[in-house]
């Protein structure tokens, strides 16, 4: 397949697969003498500054601050979410669609945006998305109402798509000795950037008013466009071929359809017709989606890659370990403010809470680079295997002991290890089983399963503890036995994905590499 890089002119050579080093003697050797012609000149400079190298260091922690902000976006306004009725003057189960839409959004753009990367540059796309993110906090920063405020939040959801480019821009541009840590530490921003956003947005909810939230949101956005445009190389791999734009419609349709049926059940009714009507809507069209995406030249997404043993049973593992990860978000920071006085709460303040619950993001951070070795010396298979058991002990101590802050602590920290070390398993398992073509989109893919896995566990956890509730005051708060419900079904999901891990083949023929990194990564 040909590959072509970011900003090559019209006519320049098309670069296949060079190491680093000949890719700096290329640019030596293309110098132009002095009687080299105007359009020698440029093309020389084109390539000179296509294979100019920067400090990797600087590199990945630019994409993985980028991951972070882009995670954030999805915890931003958890800690106020309560809030909302009585802020905007309306409905709460219309405020609900301030989170849902951001949810969608981020679901739907992700493997979009992945496959834009790979045909028009990853980089650039990049970009595109950190400015929509921008202009979604604008709109929220300036609005009071409801349905401008459910528009900003669904424009700033789009960022979701930058972690899965950051992760693939690293690929492409790092040496393979600094590759496993570097993706290690992208993929688990996806959990850490939620751990560490929450106290901060509770911070800035508590002491300001709510919309320096969006505010803050756009001052970062900004700080990414600039690190990214100025620090991120440009000499990132692209495929030839056209953009497949009624594969991109289905893709919306359907999962629209499917996650509004997940995430909207609990308020519209699971046996409702708006529910059923959504879901099975969503079903058939997706059906047909997969149906147009194996005759299509050009497919928004290669199923036929898709269905690998390797990728799929990693992505169905994904899907688990997204539930398992928000399952213990939306559970934890209930049991944590609950008031003290219903026998179940710990009585803690937004603020406290978002404290008890941050240690789990530093655990996922730091774990990266121990992430990084443990994959590089036994495996990915093995690392997402271990990661998943850790999740499904975890549980298993928050069903045992969950009345004590120290305890929810203990639990939160332990799911961060499991998390940091699964995460980090699964892009490198994903990698090493596509084309480097494809690298972008099928690592859009594998975030997108997570995302499914994230909504699923906010629509399931919160009917758990809606069925298992007692009146309090003028509300309902879930009962122990409803915790404890909630952290057994989190541990047997954390436990599918251990056998699903267990089931990915040991050795599966790998696609050669054919970014600049070169050298083999171990994923079995």
């Amino acid at each position: 397949m040909t590959l072509t890089h970011d900003d090559a002119q019209p006519g320049d050579p098309t670069p296949t697969a060079p190491s680093r080093s000949a890719s700096q003697a290329d640019a030596t050797a293309a110098s132009p003498g002095p009687s080299a012609e105007p359009g020698d000149r440029r093309r020389a400079r084109e390539r000179a500054r296509l294979t100019r190298t920067r400090d990797p260091r600087v590199v990945i922690a630019v994409l993985a601050f980028s991951g972070m902000v882009a995670a954030l976006m999805q915890m931003l306004v958890i800690p106020i979410v309560p809030s909302f009725p009585e802020l905007l003057d309306a409905d709460p189960a219309d405020t609900t669609w301030i989170i849902t839409a951001t949810l969608l959004a981020g679901a739907v753009v992700t493997p979009i945006a992945g496959r834009l990367g790979d045909l028009y540059g990853k980089r650039r796309i990049v970009l595109v998305l950190v400015v929509v993110m921008v202009i979604g906090s604008v709109v929220a920063a300036t609005t009071s109402e409801l349905v401008p405020l459910i528009v900003g939040r669904a424009l700033q959801g789009t960022a979701l798509g930058i972690i899965p480019l950051a992760i693939s821009i690293l690929r492409d541009t790092l040496p393979a000795e600094r590759l496993g840590g570097a993706v290690a530490l992208v993929s688990a921003t996806l959990g850490f950037g939620g751990a560490i956003g929450l106290p901060l947005s509770a911070y800035i909810s508590v002491t300001f008013d709510w919309h320096v939230l969006f505010w803050t949101a756009a001052a970062l956005g900004v700080v990414v466009f600039a690190l990214v445009a100025t620090l991120v190389p440009v000499s990132t791999l692209k495929t030839p071929g056209r953009f497949d734009l009624p594969g991109a419609i289905g893709l919306a349709v359907g999962l629209t359809g499917l996650l509004l049926a997940v995430s909207k059940g609990n308020d519209w009714g699971w046996a409702s017709t708006s529910t059923l009507v959504s879901g099975l809507a969503g079903l058939v069209v997706l059906v047909a989606w997969g149906a147009y995406q194996l005759r299509v030249a050009s497919p928004l997404v290669d199923l036929r890659v898709a269905v690998r043993p390797a990728v799929l049973l990693t992505n169905l593992a994904s899907v688990a370990l997204g539930f398992a990860l928000f399952g213990s978000n939306v559970s934890l920071p209930q049991l944590l403010e609950l008031p003290a006085e219903t026998g179940v709460g710990l009585g803690q303040t937004v603020m406290v809470a978002s404290l008890c619950l941050a240690p789990s993001g530093v655990v996922m951070m730091f774990m990266a680079p121990v992430a990084a070795r443990a994959t590089a010396r036994f495996g990915a298979r093995l690392c997402l295997v271990v990661g998943g058991a850790i999740i499904v002990v975890s549980y298993a101590v928050a069903a045992l002991a969950f009345r004590e802050v120290w305890q929810i602590v203990l639990v939160s920290v332990l799911i961060g290890f499991g998390i940091g070390l699964a995460y980090a398993a699964m892009p490198t398992l994903i990698m090493h089983a596509v084309p480097a073509t494809e690298t972008a989109a099928a690592n859009g893919l594998n975030t997108l399963m997570r995302s499914l896995g994230t909504t699923s566990a906010s629509a399931v956890v919160g009917l758990l503890l809606t069925a298992n509730s007692v009146p309090f005051g003028d509300a309902s708060v879930p009962t122990e036995a409803g915790f404890r419900l909630t952290f057994v079904l989190g541990g047997a999901v954390a436990l599918v994905s251990v056998l699903l891990a267990l089931a990915i083949p040991r050795r599966e023929p790998e696609y050669e590499r054919v970014a600049l990194p070169t050298g083999p990564v171990r994923t079995s």
